[in-house]
């Protein structure tokens, strides 16, 4: 059964987001209340006016992994301002896993073990695990 069938229940947790093309490779990108621009670069036929999807990829897994770091410290009380984490994204070829390479930039404040326990904290993300993990795809196409 697809997510968007299931009772309210089954999807408590489900997210939910959409892209309506505007123009050219330009899309509108709605994800819970917010909207954002979507495009492809110049070279690859687009009009640059946003990231690519493929960039989006790369900054949810940024984003994700610095609030997961940023949140346990946070419960543990240490200060971890000004940490950073910069993920750099190749697609896969054909035959060969993706790949991501993660730089976790920790402020000086934070001693020895708290960079190790948040450098194991980081591989939690809930996004690094989707993306680690088996993804399955319902798909169906609905006339307009």
């Amino acid at each position: 059964m697809s997510l968007l069938n299931r009772t309210s229940s089954d999807t408590r947790r489900a997210m939910r987001a959409s892209a309506r093309q505007r123009e050219n490779l330009v899309h509108d990108v709605k994800a819970g209340d917010h909207r954002l621009t979507v495009d492809e670069p110049v070279a690859s036929g687009g009009d640059d006016q946003g990231p690519s999807p493929q960039e989006l990829l790369a900054a949810a897994l940024a984003s994700c992994t610095a609030v997961t770091m940023e949140m346990y410290a946070k419960r543990k009380g240490w200060d971890a301002s000004g940490l950073r984490v910069d993920v750099r994204y190749m697609p896969a070829e054909r035959g060969c896993p993706t790949r991501f390479d993660l730089v976790f930039n920790m402020p000086p404040q934070l001693d020895e073990d708290q960079v190790e326990k948040l450098r194991v904290i980081a591989a939690k993300c809930p996004v690094h695990r989707t993306l680690e993990g088996e993804v399955a795809f319902d798909e169906r196409v609905e006339q307009a």
